[in-house]
């Protein structure tokens, strides 16, 4: 099973294979995990809405639509969930240190380019960053989505994305300068 794309996996699911969706589920179970916590900040209710979103597959299975990536469809899903989450919580959540510690080892800095001391500086601005601009600059420079994916992420034009990403990574630069200076 190993080496299949998401699209051959889903339709082995499709067709009666369970393992192809635990194959589909190692695949982004942390993933969704990590991208969750920016909206809950709360690891225990990370994985559960994590949980959700694969429940909401296997039950819903014939609703994936394969015009747009699976993982762009599951984290569709998981944004909902963590959104109907914070919503019966009747409260606003931000990122908190749990998320960042877990994202550590997946912000991409290469090591010959940059010492450690400027990477610390980065993660602490990042932290300092609106949860909004935390989640579109992951999903964009660590998860490596296509703004159409963005897009549908994030319930937002194209424009706007672009706008978005914009000012996070001018306030991410903003934050960096502060903390120099």
């Amino acid at each position: 099973m190993k080496g299949k794309t998401d699209k051959e996996l889903y339709l082995d699911f499709l067709n009666g294979n369970d393992k192809s969706f635990e194959e589909i589920m190692q695949r982004y179970k942390d993933k969704l995990i990590n991208f969750i916590i920016g909206y809950v900040r709360n690891f225990e209710v990370a994985e559960d809405l994590s949980q959700d979103t694969f429940v909401y597959v296997l039950i819903n299975r014939k609703n994936y639509d394969f015009r747009y990536s699976l993982k762009t469809y599951l984290f569709l899903i998981a944004k909902c969930r963590a959104i109907n989450y914070i919503n019966s919580q009747k409260r606003i959540i931000k990122f908190d240190e749990s998320y960042i510690k877990n994202q550590e080892e997946d912000i991409r800095v290469d090591d010959n380019l940059i010492r450690e001391e400027e990477k610390k500086e980065i993660k602490i601005a990042f932290r300092k960053l609106k949860p909004e601009y935390q989640s579109v600059l992951i999903l964009k420079d660590i998860e490596n989505f296509k703004y159409k994916d963005i897009c549908k992420i994030l319930d937002k034009d194209l424009s706007q994305v672009k706008v978005l990403i914009h000012r996070a990574r001018k306030s991410l630069e903003k934050k960096l300068k502060e903390g120099r200076g």
